[in-house]
């Protein structure tokens, strides 16, 4: 399931957090990816244990934790901290599938990845190329947000970051372990929140509201991993 999530942060927000960032020191993006990815890696990213990394990445997770559209698709058990990422002079990504398991640093904590989020803060207009593509049952999915705006997508997906000839792509990627592994099983749970929502707002008191709802937690009862 790919899900498009506005607003994550307004406008206000996106300006300050890209001029921190901008003002940033990057390192290599090679760091942080595996064998196989660092072949394919051509960008550059904060330090993990950057004090900026730190401090908007904890403002991410507390607008996640608060955001329905991402609680309801992602249904989160762990969100790896926030990392960042800078596209520029032609940079890129390779067709490449995220490490099934990534480690905190400093940390003994391990996150297992089953839905990969990016949060864009540069617009569309500020950059060329560095679209994320996405490979899925439907096709290739070409992705380039507004600033402030964030997608999901398993984390079993094949994709990339096309080249940037013009500017510079910022952004916030993270992976986040669902107490629901599968994909398929998420969408599903997904669809009947979103229907569970609509009915409960134009018929508040059908009796069927209550059947739908039990239904809802019992498939999450039967699939949810604690």
């Amino acid at each position: 399931m790919l899900l498009h999530v506005p607003g994550l942060f307004n406008r206000d927000e996106v300006l300050r957090i890209r001029q921190a960032l901008e003002q940033a020191e990057w390192a290599d993006g090679k760091v942080t990816a595996g064998y196989q990815s660092a072949k394919a890696k051509h960008n550059l990213q904060l330090a993990e244990d950057h004090p900026l990394a730190r401090e908007i990445g904890a403002a991410i997770v507390e607008r996640l934790w608060s955001n329905p559209l991402f609680m309801s698709a992602a249904l989160p058990r762990k969100i790896f901290p926030p990392l960042f990422n800078c596209y520029t002079g032609g940079g890129s990504f390779d067709y490449h599938i995220d490490n099934a398991v990534r480690y905190v640093k400093g940390s003994p904590e391990r996150v297992r990845t089953d839905v990969s989020t990016t949060v864009f803060f540069s617009d569309p207009d500020d950059y060329d190329g560095g679209e994320l593509e996405i490979q899925d049952t439907y096709g290739v999915q070409r992705v380039k947000l507004p600033a402030g705006d964030m997608v999901l997508y398993p984390s079993t997906s094949l994709h990339k970051v096309t080249p940037v000839t013009r500017g510079a792509r910022l952004a916030s990627f993270f992976w986040t372990q669902s107490l629901v592994r599968e994909d398929s099983q998420r969408a599903l749970l997904f669809e009947m929140d979103n229907a569970i929502q609509k009915l409960t707002m134009d018929v508040p008191d059908h009796p069927s509201l209550i059947q739908l709802t039990g239904t809802y937690h019992n498939l999450l009862r039967r699939w949810v991993e604690v």
